[in-house]
């Protein structure tokens, strides 16, 4: 791969690296201002901004979010109706952490469905086809890649993690 082609492949990822940014700043700020270090209240944060982040995107062109969604999650390719309530599902779990709201539930809920998108992932980017990830909805055109499937299993771990500190 040259020159041209690394950049280009990383300009393909720049609104992704300029959104995790945000939301890293966003959970810095909220980690100073409560005053201490405190590991799960950092996850919480980072966990709440993700999810309104990534949802919100989802929801400004709905109809192609579900389009590129049911391409390769497992459960949104037999419901179309799970396609068009998870970007509702992931601004309530946004909002869930963020206000700290039955904690232990909504990383049940989290691990679960973060497992699922990642099988789906998975299968996906074992076949070798390039396919858009709906990740920030049909805004951005990023690629699904191993980024993709860190991303969903970043969160499954975080959602598990405190799980077990509970």
């Amino acid at each position: 791969m040259n020159n041209t082609q690394v950049q280009s492949s990383i300009s393909k990822f720049i609104p992704l690296i300029v959104i995790f940014s945000v939301i890293i700043l966003f959970t810095a700020f909220r980690v100073i201002s409560f005053g201490e270090w405190d590991t799960v209240f950092a996850m919480r944060n980072f966990m709440g901004a993700f999810f309104i982040v990534f949802g919100g995107f989802k929801v400004i062109k709905w109809g192609g979010f579900v389009e590129a969604y049911q391409m390769y999650d497992v459960i949104a390719k037999r419901s179309k109706v799970y396609a068009y309530l998870y970007p509702l599902i992931e601004l309530a779990l946004g909002i869930a952490y963020l206000t700290g709201f039955q904690l232990l539930a909504i990383n049940w809920i989290t691990l679960s469905i973060m497992l699922v998108s990642s099988i789906g992932v998975a299968k996906e980017l074992l076949k070798g086809e390039e396919i858009v990830c709906a990740c920030l909805g049909a805004v951005f055109k990023i690629p699904m890649t191993k980024v993709t499937l860190i991303e969903d299993l970043l969160m499954a771990g975080m959602a598990l993690s405190m799980i077990i500190w509970f």
